[in-house]
This record gives C-alpha cells, sequence and structure tokens, in this order.
C-alpha cells in the first residue's frame, strides 16, 4: 500500500468538499466530517478481519476504519498486516487499530471481538470453479474458525471466503466440535448477488437503483444463486426472456469479473463494500454526487489502497454493507433486514440464504421466500442438488479430522 494514502484520505475529502459547487449538497464541509466522526454514543465494538493483507482485506480494512460503529479494529494474516495496519491507525477516526500476523498471534487478534470478517483464502482465477477454490480455502477456514471458537466463542461470524456453499458449513461443524456453535451467529455473505440484481435489474428497467430491492435466496454460486425479480420494487415489466437473462447474468457475475479482469484479481472491491454499507456513505454519497470528484474519489480510496493492482469491486461494496448491518443489529437498531446464507428450515437444505432480520444476538427471524413465479419456482427446484453437494461436501471435509 502506499504508506501516504491512509493519511491524505481526510485531505483529499476536505479538497473535494471545499471545491465542489453542486447545488445539490446541502452540506459544509465541517457538518460532514463531524458528522462522520462522531460516534453517535454507539457501543464499544470490536470488529476483526482476517485476512486483512488480502486484495479484499485491505480496502475492506479501510472502510471498517471509516465505519465509526466500530471502536476496536483488528486485522490479522499471515503476513504483512503490520503495515496494513500502521497505514489504516493514521486515518482519524474512532476506531483503534492493530495489526497481528502469524498463528502465534492470531489468539489476540480475535479476544474481545464483537464481529469477525473473513476474507481470507485465494480468490478465484481463469477457469477456476468454486470446487478449485474449496481445496485451498476449506483448510484455511477450519483452521480459522477452530481459533475463533476458542477466543471468541460469541462474535458473530461473516464468512466471505469462497465456496461460501461449503465454508459455511464447514464453520459450522468445527463450532459443534468445539461446543460453541450458534446458529444465529454465522453468516455467509451473499450481499454481493443482492448487489448485481439491484445494479443488473435497474439497469434493464430503466428505474433508479437507490431505494430498489431485489431479494436473492438460495446459495452463493452459479445456478444456486436465485434473484427473485418477481418481488422487486418498484415493479417493472420486463419480459419473461429479459428476466431469464437478468437471473443467469446475475448468476455468472463473479465469472463476468474474472475474465474481464484477465487473471489479475476476482470480483474484490464490490464484495468488500457490501461487508461496511450506510455509514461510510453517509459522508461519502455528497461527494460522489459530483461525478468528478467521485470519480477521482473512488479511484483514490480503492485502487491506490492496494498499490495500484486489479480489486475486486462489488465483493468490497459486499462486504462492507454486510458488517455494518451486523453492528447495527447489535447495537439495537431496529428493522435490519439483509439476504445470508444460514441455518434455516425454509426448504428442507440445512443451510440456505434469504431475508433475515438482525438483531442483538445475531439472527433474529429468518423470512419465507414469498410467492415465487413459475420460473423462480423451477429455478428453486433446479438448485437444490448443486447446493446440497456443496453443503454435504464442507461438513465432510470439516469431519474428516
Amino acid at each position: 500500500m502506499k504508506a501516504s494514502m491512509f493519511r491524505s484520505v481526510e485531505a483529499a475529502l476536505r479538497r473535494g468538499i471545499s471545491s465542489s459547487s453542486s447545488s445539490s449538497s446541502t452540506y459544509s464541509s465541517s457538518h460532514l466530517l463531524r458528522r462522520f466522526h462522531s460516534s453517535e454514543s454507539s457501543p464499544d465494538r470490536k470488529v476483526a478481519v482476517l485476512g486483512a493483507a488480502g486484495g479484499i482485506g485491505q480496502p475492506l480494512s479501510l472502510l471498517m476504519k471509516l465505519n465509526p460503529l466500530v471502536s476496536k479494529l483488528s486485522l490479522y494474516d499471515i503476513a504483512g498486516t503490520p503495515g496494513v495496519a500502521a497505514d489504516v491507525s493514521h486515518i482519524n477516526t474512532r476506531s483503534e487499530v492493530a495489526g497481528f500476523m502469524g498463528d502465534d498471534q492470531l489468539g489476540q487478534a480475535l479476544e474481545g471481538s464483537d464481529v469477525v470478517i473473513i476474507p481470507a483464502g485465494v480468490p478465484r482465477k481463469p477457469g477456476m470453479t468454486r470446487d478449485d477454490l474449496f481445496n485451498i480455502n476449506a483448510g484455511i477456514v477450519k483452521s480459522l474458525c477452530t481459533a475463533i471458537a476458542k477466543y471468541c466463542p460469541n462474535a458473530l461470524v461473516t464468512m466471505i471466503s469462497n465456496p461460501v456453499n461449503s465454508t459455511v458449513p464447514i464453520a459450522a461443524e468445527v463450532f459443534k466440535k468445539a461446543g460453541t456453535y450458534d446458529e444465529k451467529k454465522l453468516f455467509g455473505v451473499t450481499t454481493l448477488d443482492v448487489v448485481r440484481a439491484k445494479t443488473f435489474y435497474a439497469g434493464k428497467a430503466k428505474v433508479p437503483v437507490a431505494g430498489l430491492n431485489v431479494p436473492v435466496v438460495g446459495g452463493h454460486a452459479g445456478i444456486t444463486i436465485l434473484p427473485l425479480f418477481s418481488q422487486a420494487t418498484p415493479k417493472s415489466n420486463l419480459s419473461d426472456e429479459e428476466i431469464t437473462a437478468l437471473t443467469k447474468r446475475t448468476q455468472d457475475g463473479g465469472t463476468e469479473v474474472v475474465e474481464a479482469k484477465a487473471g489479475k484479481g476476482s470480483a474484490t472491491l464490490s464484495m468488500a463494500i457490501s461487508v461496511a454499507k450506510e455509514r461510510v456513505w453517509l459522508f461519502l454519497d455528497p461527494l460522489l454526487q459530483s461525478v468528478r470528484i467521485g470519480y477521482k474519489l473512488t479511484k483514490f480510496l480503492f485502487y491506490s489502497s492496494c498499490g495500484g493492482h486489479h480489486l475486486h469491486g462489488p465483493t468490497l461494496y459486499a462486504g462492507a454493507i454486510f458488517a455494518d448491518a451486523c453492528l447495527k443489529g447489535l447495537n439495537g437498531v431496529p428493522d435490519i433486514v439483509e439476504c445470508t446464507f444460514v441455518q434455516s428450515t425454509i426448504t428442507e437444505l440445512p443451510f440456505f440464504a434469504s431475508k433475515v432480520k438482525l438483531g442483538k444476538n445475531g439472527v433474529e427471524e429468518i423470512y419465507g421466500l414469498g410467492p415465487l413465479s413459475d420460473f423462480e419456482k423451477q429455478g428453486l427446484e433446479s438448485l437444490k442438488p448443486e447446493l446440497l453437494a456443496s453443503i454435504e461436501k464442507g461438513i465432510k471435509f470439516a469431519n474428516q479430522s
């Protein structure tokens, strides 16, 4: 990471605000900065990012540092974390930052955590399936979850590491063996699928993406991803052919990014922000109303944050959104609802992604699927065998040793 990048963030934002002449912005720079830096009397919350030196982990750590709900930020990886932590720590927001590296410091990184975010492992490359990822990431997840069970058994655990359809069941089995499993506190982050479904639907239906809602259920890979466009609000009269095409594009969104990046990255930017959400954007939104400032700022934050390497946009976005939702739920904010992959009884499958209400203890309520179109009913039945196989694969791996 560039040594001066994080130290320059606030200065860049101040310059952007003062130079913007957009009449749509009603906020002064001082008002915005006060709002951004205010903790709003939020309780102390420690967030640990496991895999903090990676392509998702670095910019996700930045977004967590910007989130006023975080009071302590613990960054862990097998290497490189002290530099990331030192850089992030220079941002003058509420949270204290500490970096930890190697197996001997993992326990210290986790102790006292309220939320643990796991982006550790390798991203997909061209030609790689999520099953290929399994062979690499399954062992990493198992090891990290063993430590979580020991050092912060009551934390909310949000799983980004793919394949989520298998890594979440691995985590569940590890926690069961340790006697610490709480089905309300383990989540697979599928927010990225919702982000994509909203974006693609808005583009085709010619409706504003702001305020758009599209539930996405099932799993987090290929045909197991089922966007429920029949329940999209506001509604739009798209043809059956258009709905089919949108569904296919949502399911293949990850592959689209991997191929477009030609082997130099996967969807990490959008995933990382899918795990910080609106608390950050309460501050950034007025800036982003200016295309000129917004483009430069976004490029500055996300391209520079990893030394100019190709990043994974929607993945970052998704990760940050979901982490923020978990923190709000823990703090008692009402009506926090996100789609996420959890232990569930709404189908015969042991794990399933659907709309979930988050609260002080994690999962507060799992919502049913609601009315489905014939196309969605067919998709639901088609995804079940593949999703079940992925779940069973994770369970088998966790119980092998």
